[in-house]
């Protein structure tokens, strides 16, 4: 098969035999796979080199060629998503208590394992999603990470009934973050720097958009920080209304400049990080893109071009989410 690796620092295409499922594991045949700023992240060395020579991908969508003999339930042909999250313990208190995404020993795909930039992709069935017929691969694949990573933090940023909700960065899990916060009656206030994405903002129903440090036109109860740009983090602080709070989104973030106690932490406001997520949450967000007709707005590469649409994410050329289509 044909697959991308990343190779001292460079995304490389080679050939590679087909690989062979383990006894739980199901082999994929990959449709589409979107392109996501970890990707970003582990091959421009922000996130540790987990395995060598690691193909990236985490949003994959494919169909089921093969499968262990320990699997049950997914039939040839079946469509799955193979998503960030490959393998957890189930055994220490966060498994147990619902926190699996918590596990000191989880495993991720495109990091500890060869992801979806690939003609060919295993995945634990225990951890692949059933695909809804409803929603197209080419189009959809960023729900796996962007969409469920979005979801995860809209819960851990409170935002409260009717809330005013602030979003720092508007890529791939933003904009779908935005629309799901909206479809629950919120107001959605947008700070980005790309004018095309601020643009999108307000197609997709936002109340404002503006420059990526500008204070919003009115007090946040919450707030996300998409962008990995620690330098946000104060002004998204000061921007919260008392008891208010922010949800780091990011694996990765730059570093936070010092910060004011009485301007920016004072008067009860929060601050939460994002890790991961749960197969729970993978699945409610397929469930809720179904039910309120989630729109992704992606940009189509070739497998070919797995290197431009990555040089393109880094500088900022991508509106909504790339997507890699086979």
């Amino acid at each position: 098969m044909r697959a991308w690796q990343v190779h001292a620092g460079r995304l490389e295409l080679v050939e590679r035999p087909d690989p062979e499922p383990a006894a739980d594991e199901l082999l994929v045949r990959v449709l589409a796979c979107g392109v996501c700023r970890t990707d970003l992240h582990v091959l421009d060395g922000d996130l540790s080199p987990h395995r060598t020579d690691v193909t990236p991908g985490h949003e994959a969508v494919g169909v089921v060629v093969g499968a262990g003999d320990a699997v049950t339930g997914f039939p040839a042909g079946s469509r799955v998503g193979v998503a960030w999250l490959r393998r957890t313990c189930g055994r220490c208190d966060a498994c147990r208590s619902g926190r699996e995404n918590l596990c000191p020993l989880s495993e991720y795909t495109g990091w500890d394992a060869d992801g979806g930039y690939a003609e060919l992709v295993t995945v634990p069935a225990a951890y692949a999603y059933p695909w809804p017929d409803d929603l197209d691969p080419a189009t959809h694949a960023p729900l796996l990470c962007a969409g469920i990573i979005g979801f995860r933090a809209l819960r851990r940023a409170e935002v409260p009934i009717g809330g005013r909700l602030g979003v720092y960065g508007f890529g791939g899990s933003a904009h779908l973050t935005a629309q799901v916060a909206l479809a629950a009656g919120a107001t959605v206030h947008v700070m980005t720097r790309s004018a095309a994405a601020r643009a999108l903002a307000l197609d997709l129903g936002c109340a404002s958009a503006q420059g990526a440090a500008d204070p919003p036109p009115e007090p946040l109860d919450a707030a996300i920080l998409f962008a990995p740009a620690g330098e946000l983090v104060p002004a998204a602080l000061e921007a919260l209304r008392p008891g208010g709070t922010l949800a780091i989104a990011g694996i990765h973030l730059s570093d936070v400049p010092p910060l004011d106690y009485q301007r920016h932490l004072f008067h009860e406001k929060q601050v939460r990080s994002v890790e991961a997520n749960t197969r729970e949450d993978g699945r409610e967000l397929l469930a809720t893109a179904v039910r309120i007709g989630l729109h992704v707005t992606t940009r189509p590469y070739a497998f070919m071009h797995a290197d431009r649409a990555l040089d393109d994410l880094r500088a900022d050329r991508v509106t909504g989410a790339a997507v890699l289509v086979l």
